[in-house]
């Protein structure tokens, strides 16, 4: 294992969802959230629900992967073509809104109002508020759904990505961005951990996958793209859509770590160098340890899961796992360095794992809302007033896994 000290991003993010640095350090806390998923995202199943006005530009241009662009000499007949949400001018007192449903459940930690481009026509206010509905609503239920306030009349600047940070620990599924009175928005970034839902964790799931809650924790070096991208959904489109590492120059290797889902057990794993033809790794290996009984600092704690095997450019390579040991963290090994696309790593929730992850779920879930989740799927519910009040039957989580997990 390589002794490179990486990249910790496992440290800031727990820091920011224990709210441990409060205000102490604002740029730390901005750069741990912004380096969390984008719920709102495409790449996660978001989309734009409704809006009341979207007369100069289209709603859906708000969750569009990448940066705005702009074209000075582009018109049409409703006037400048803008790559963003822009509504009418008001005449009369109002606000405008639009509502977007986040790809996955999750607690939200940052939002990116970007006015990129917007410079005389950017609303110089927005409120932000956030709403937990299961399921598929319509625009009309969401309307009459209830709304917590994240953010009220923050102020804007043009042309500007405009980061607001929030300390919001109740699982959120649809956002609501309010601009006071009217304007343009380019781009909505909604950063957050995702919250893992126990009714799919059930038989063999990717323990890795960023939709069932796992999480990149530290890296050796992400030179040319992010490592989040390794366990994205889908199959990579491009070379720059996996994780990729600056060319190495010293008898060191290149490494990732992921925390899981949830402490499982792991059967098969994918390491998928697709698009990687000239730059994919000559090899590989997969180290794993269980972060509740040994510290993960300690290398001599992690056990070899999959031992080093030879990789081919532009392949999916499916490799199965011998190993029936319980984990929560596992450790990616590039030899020397280069590209992977996609990791997959496929697996059981772990027995003693399934009642914890049940009960995260619980205390992030307004009660009124885990009691229909829960009546819906069969599973025993917690008695609703208790559970508003802090007070829980510490068994009701087995008995909840008992149904929703096996």
């Amino acid at each position: 294992m390589s002794n490179d000290s990486g990249i910790d991003l496992g440290a800031a993010l727990g820091d920011l969802a224990d709210n441990k640095r409060a205000d102490d350090n604002p740029a730390d806390d901005e750069r741990a959230a912004l380096a969390l998923p984008d719920l709102a995202g495409r790449a996660l199943g978001g989309s734009v629900a409704w809006s009341n006005d979207e007369f100069y530009a289209a709603r859906e241009n708000l969750i569009t992967a990448g940066p705005s662009i702009h074209d000075p000499l582009e018109f049409n007949y409703r006037g400048k073509v803008y790559d963003g949400w822009e509504t009418r001018r008001r005449r009369e007192p109002g606000d405008d809104s639009v509502i977007v449903r986040l790809g996955c459940p999750g607690l939200v930690r940052a939002i990116v109002v970007d006015t990129s481009w917007f410079k005389g026509n950017y609303p110089p206010f927005a409120s932000l508020e956030a709403a937990t509905v299961f399921g598929y609503p319509s625009a009309q239920e969401l309307l009459e759904a209830t709304w917590t306030p994240l953010a009220t009349r923050e102020p804007l600047r043009g042309h500007a990505a405009n980061v607001v940070l929030v300390k919001h620990n109740q699982a959120a599924t649809h956002i609501r961005l309010t601009i006071h009175p009217d304007g343009g928005v380019a781009r909505l970034r909604v950063h957050g951990e995702v919250l893992a839902d126990p009714r799919f964790l059930g038989g063999r799931i990717d323990l890795a996958a960023l939709t069932n809650g796992g999480r990149i924790t530290a890296c050796s070096n992400m030179f040319y793209s992010s490592p989040s991208n390794l366990i994205s959904p889908g199959l990579a489109s491009v070379m720059s859509d996996g994780w990729e590492t600056a060319r190495r120059r010293d008898d060191g290797n290149d490494w990732v770590t992921v925390e899981l889902a949830a402490p499982g057990i792991l059967h098969d794993a994918i390491i998928d160098t697709s698009y990687f033809v000239g730059n994919a790794p000559g090899w590989a290996a997969l180290r794993g340890i269980d972060a509740r009984r040994s510290d993960i600092a300690d290398d001599d704690a992690w056990r070899t899961v999959l031992p080093r095997v030879r990789l081919q450019p532009d392949t999916q390579h499916r490799l199965r796992i011998a190993d029936d040991s319980e984990l929560t963290h596992v450790r990616l090994d590039i030899y020397p360095d280069g590209g992977v696309a996609r990791l997959r790593l496929h697996g059981e929730v772990a027995p003693s794992a399934r009642g914890p992850l049940v009960q995260r779920w619980l205390d992030a879930v307004p009660p009124e809302r885990a009691a229909a989740v829960l009546a819906e799927s069969g599973a025993p519910a917690p008695d609703i007033g208790a559970w508003a009040t802090g007070y829980a039957d510490p068994g009701i989580a087995e008995l909840i896994a008992g149904t929703l997990m096996t």
